[in-house]
């Protein structure tokens, strides 16, 4: 009679309410008095706010159950804060910030995109220094990120001390993305790659922050710049959110 008795006590995974994505944040990287990376006819804000429109209106339009919150929808400058901030108030169940690169090299080209992490941080430095250093443009920004400062590699010590807790899920979304970039839109893919982006560290959620190419190589640029290309790469993560959302749902 013992097991009869207390099987009722063993939890069944069939009895557990299933994981649904229900909200999403898309953060179009940079805007108002930070015009980001500047290419020789772009600016970077520009071209991170079309392509994260476009990523929403698609989400909106073929994933009707999933609700978008936008950190910016215009050319407005929320602070480095600000912007994980609405997704934890939110309680977002994924966090996407969209960004276009920039390098010394003009001849550097290709999408990457970062979870949060130290692994290669020497080797990333350059581009996690230039994304964080955004906070030195907001006001009392000493006091606010608490000494932070971003061109210090001894200042990221802290954040060793992030949770692992969203690594694997924010992982899977990086290598979906950057498979429909390289797959499907025929882009130059250089990985899935670790940084301590602050935007990265403070969400509650998984995570990932997408560099759409290089403002510094001209052609890469000229797409960037252009509708079509902007379709593309809108639509290319919006399919993998969508096939993210149902590797983790089962469906």
């Amino acid at each position: 009679m013992i097991p009869f008795l207390f099987g009722g006590f063993i939890p069944d995974e069939t009895m557990m309410p299933a994981f649904r994505m229900k909200k999403i944040v898309l953060d179009a990287g940079h805007g108002g008095k930070d015009p980001g990376n500047l290419g020789s006819k772009s600016r970077e804000k520009d071209i991170n706010l079309a392509v994260t429109l476009l990523v929403g209106k698609y989400i909106e339009q073929y994933m009707p159950d999933v609700e978008v919150i936008y950190t910016r929808k215009d050319d407005t400058f929320p602070s480095l804060k600000d912007r994980p901030r609405i997704a934890n108030n939110n309680k977002a169940d994924l966090f996407v910030s969209i960004h276009s690169n920039s390098a010394a090299s003009r001849s550097a080209f290709g999408t990457e995109t970062f979870i949060m992490g130290m692994k290669h941080f020497e080797s990333n430095f350059d581009i996690i220094k230039r994304e964080n250093s955004v906070m030195l443009l907001e006001d009392g920004y000493q006091e606010k990120y608490e000494g932070f400062d971003p061109s210090s590699p001894e200042s990221y010590i802290m954040f060793n001390l992030m949770s692992q807790a969203f690594f694997e899920n924010s992982l899977t979304l990086a290598d979906q993305i950057e498979k429909q970039f390289k797959d499907r839109v025929g882009r130059k893919s250089r990985g899935v790659k670790q940084g301590p982006f602050y935007v990265l560290w403070t969400p509650s959620m998984p995570s990932v922050l997408v560099e759409l190419g290089f403002l510094s190589n001209s052609s890469e640029e000229q797409f960037l710049m252009s509708k079509q290309g902007q379709e593309y790469m809108a639509s290319a993560i919006f399919r993998s959110i969508r096939d993210y959302k149902n590797e983790i749902e089962g469906n």
